[in-house]
C-alpha cells in the first residue's frame, strides 16, 4: 500500500477497492477472509485522504522524522528508537481522526484504519522505495514490545498482519499459477508443485523437489553449477522460472530436520541490506535445501586470491565497515543476540556492486534477552573461532567480534589463506599486535598489492580496532556498536580523503594546461 501510494502521487492514500479485488483475487477464490478488504479507498472517513494531505500535518513530519531508517541507526538502543517511532505513529494517528472529522472516535473500525493510514503514509513518504521498507520492516519489529503498553498497537498489528498475510497469500497463489504456466508449456515434464507460502509470519516460499531440481538443472541438462561447501551442505547455482538466479543449498542428510527447522524459522524473521536473504526451501523425499538470494560477484577470499583485479583500499574499508553493521544488527536484534558463529572471508558475499552481504547461518546462534552466554558444542572454522569459546565452550557475542578481527587483519595484510589454520592466525594476530606497539614498522604487514595506494592513518587506526577484536579474552575485545563507529568514522575519512585527492589532482591537471597556455 504505500508503494501504492507514493506511486500515485499522493491523489489517494489507500488503493480502490476495485484494485484491491484485483490484487487479492487468489484469496477470494481460496474463500479466506483477512481483514484486509476492509482497508481501501473509502471505506472509512480515514481512508479517504490523500498522501499530501496528510504531509501538510506537523505529527506527520516529526513521525516522517522519528520513524526514518536514519533514525534506528543513529539511536542509542533499538528499544529507544521503537519508543519514539510508535509514539509519534499514535499521535499521527489522534490527527488523522481530527482531520477527518469523525463523529465516533471510539469506533475501533475507524481507528484502526487510520492508524494503518498513518504507517502507510509514514512509509510511503520516506526519501525512497528501500527506505519505506525498511520503516515498516523495522516498525513490524517494534509491535511486540509496544503490545504491552498500548492497545492501540493491538489494532495497528492487527490490521498490518492481516495485510501482510493477504499480499503473501497472494504472491504465493501467482508465483504457483506462473509456474505451473511455464511447466507446462516446457518440454521437461515436472510433477505438481506443492508451493505455499509456509505461515503467516515466515513469507518464505515452499518449493517442491520438481521445482529445485529444475533450477539446478542449467545449460541444456550438462549438470549443476557448483558454488561452494556451506556448514551444512554443497551450493549450487539455480534459476528460478522468472529468470532469477539463487543460490540452492543442499542440506547434508546428516543434519536432523529440527535443526533444519530452526534455522527457516530464524532466517525467515531478519532482514538487512548486509545479510544474504533467504527465499525459500524444499522438505520433499527425505531431502532439505535451502534458497538464497544470489551475489554474483562471489565472496571475499576469490577477490584476495586473484591476480588480475586487487580490492581498492576503499572497497575493504567499506566491506568492513557494512559486515561491522550488518553484526550490530544480529547483536542487537530484538529476541536476543544473535551469535553468527562463522564469520571468515568465505561467508562474506559480494554483489556485483561489491557491496558486502554475510551468508551461512547454519551454525547461528540465539541467546535469549537475558542471556549473555550460553554453554554449547563447540563449532565453526578453527582459524577464527574464539579461543576463549574454544576451550570452555562458553559462547558470547564477543566470540563473533574475534572472527571479525581475523577477517580484518586479512583485508589490511592480503593474507592469501583461505582457511587458517591455528599456527597461521597466531602468526597473523602476533604480527599485528607488534606493528600496533611500533615493534615493527607497518609496511611489514600492508598488503603489497596495494602498492601503498591507502590513507596510512586509517590503515593504523583499523589495526588498532582488530587488534582490539582479537584479544584472547572476551573482556579485552569492544562490543560491536564500538567496532562499527569507529569503521563508519574511518569509512567516511576514507571517503573524504579520496575526494580531496581528487580535487587535487583536477587542479594540477588546470595548473598544468594554464602554464602550457602561458608559454
Amino acid at each position: 500500500m504505500a508503494l501504492y501510494a507514493r506511486r500515485t502521487q499522493g491523489n489517494q492514500l489507500l488503493a480502490s477497492e476495485d484494485l484491491l479485488e484485483t490484487c487479492f483475487h487468489p484469496i477470494v477464490l481460496l474463500n479466506i477472509s483477512c481483514g484486509i478488504e476492509d482497508i481501501f479507498y473509502g471505506s472509512s472517513q480515514c481512508s479517504k485522504l490523500s498522501l499530501a494531505t496528510v504531509k501538510e500535518e506537523e505529527s506527520y513530519r516529526i513521525a516522517s522524522g522519528k520513524c526514518s531508517r536514519n533514525n534506528f541507526v543513529s539511536a542509542v538502543t533499538f528499544q529507544e528508537a521503537c519508543a519514539n517511532c510508535t509514539s509519534a505513529i499514535l499521535d499521527l494517528k489522534e490527527t488523522l481522526l481530527n482531520r477527518s472529522e469523525v463523529g465516533d472516535k471510539k469506533n475501533n473500525t475507524e481507528r484502526s484504519i487510520c492508524a494503518v493510514a498513518a504507517v502507510v503514509s509514514v512509509a510511503a513518504g520516506q526519501s525512497d522505495e528501500s527506505g519505506g521498507l525498511a520503516m515498516i520492516d523495522s516498525f513490524n519489529r517494534c509491535l511486540p514490545a509496544a503490545l504491552d503498553h498500548d492497545d492501540d498497537f493491538i489494532k495497528i498489528r492487527y490490521y498490518v498482519v492481516k495485510a501482510l498475510l493477504a499480499i503473501l497469500i497472494a504472491i504465493g497463489m501467482l508465483v504457483f499459477i506462473i509456474v505451473v504456466i511455464k511447466n507446462v508449456t516446457k518440454k521437461k515434464p515436472l510433477k505438481p508443485a506443492k508451493s505455499q507460502v509456509i505461515t503467516a509470519w515466515s513469507g518464505l516460499y515452499r518449493f517442491s523437489k520438481a521445482e529445485i531440481e529444475y533450477a539446478m538443472d542449467l545449460d541444456d541438462h550438462h549438470g549443476k553449477v557448483f558454488l561452494g561447501r556451506g556448514s551444512a551442505g554443497n551450493v549450487y547455482k539455480g534459476i528460478l522460472p522468472s529468470g532469477q538466479a539463487v543460490a540452492i543449498k543442499h542440506i547434508n542428510k546428516s543434519n536432523d530436520y529440527d535443526s533444519f527447522k530452526k534455522e527457516v524459522e530464524g532466517l525467515s524473521r531478519i532482514r538487512h541490506q548486509n545479510l544474504v536473504s533467504l527465499v525459500g526451501f524444499c522438505v520433499e523425499d527425505g531431502e532439505q535445501y535451502l534458497v538464497y538470494e544470489f551475489c554474483p560477484a562471489g565472496n571475499l577470499a576469490q577477490h584476495l586470491l586473484r591476480k588480475d583485479t586487487v580490492l581498492t583500499w576503499e572497497t575493504r574499508v567499506r566491506i568492513l565497515r557494512d559486515c561491522a553493521l550488518a553484526l550490530r544488527y544480529l547483536h542487537r536484534y530484538i529476541d536476543g543476540c544473535i551469535v553468527h558463529r562463522d564469520i571468515k572471508l568465505t561467508n562474506i558475499l559480494l554483489t556485483e556492486k561489491m557491496e558486502p552481504k554475510l551468508s551461512d547461518f547454519g551454525l547461528a546462534k540465539m541467546l535469549g534477552i537475558e542471556e549473555t552466554k550460553v554453554f554449547t558444542d563447540v563449532r565453526g572454522t578453527i582459524g577464527y573461532m574464539d579461543p576463549e569459546y574454544m576451550s570452555n565452550a562458553k559462547l558470547t557475542c564477543a566470540s563473533d567480534i574475534y572472527s571479525f578481527g581475523i577477517v580484518a587483519l586479512q583485508l589490511l595484510s592480503g593474507q592469501k589463506a583461505v582457511e587458517l589454520d591455528l599456527d597461521a592466525r597466531d602468526q597473523l594476530t602476533r604480527k599485528a599486535k607488534d606493528v600496533n606497539m611500533g615493534k615493527r614498522p607497518v609496511s611489514d604487514f600492508e598488503d603489497q598489492t596495494l602498492k601503498g595506494n591507502f590513507n596510512k592513518a586509517d590503515f593504523q587506526s583499523i589495526l588498532q580496532v582488530a587488534v582490539l577484536c582479537v584479544s584472547n579474552t572476551s573482556i579485552g575485545r569492544p562490543n560491536i556498536g564500538v567496532v562499527f563507529d569507529e569503521l563508519d568514522k574511518i569509512w567516511k575519512n576514507t571517503f573524504s580523503y579520496k575526494a580531496k585527492q581528487g580535487m587535487s589532482a583536477s587542479a594540477m591537471s588546470v595548473s598544468g594546461s594554464l602554464e602550457m597556455i602561458s608559454v
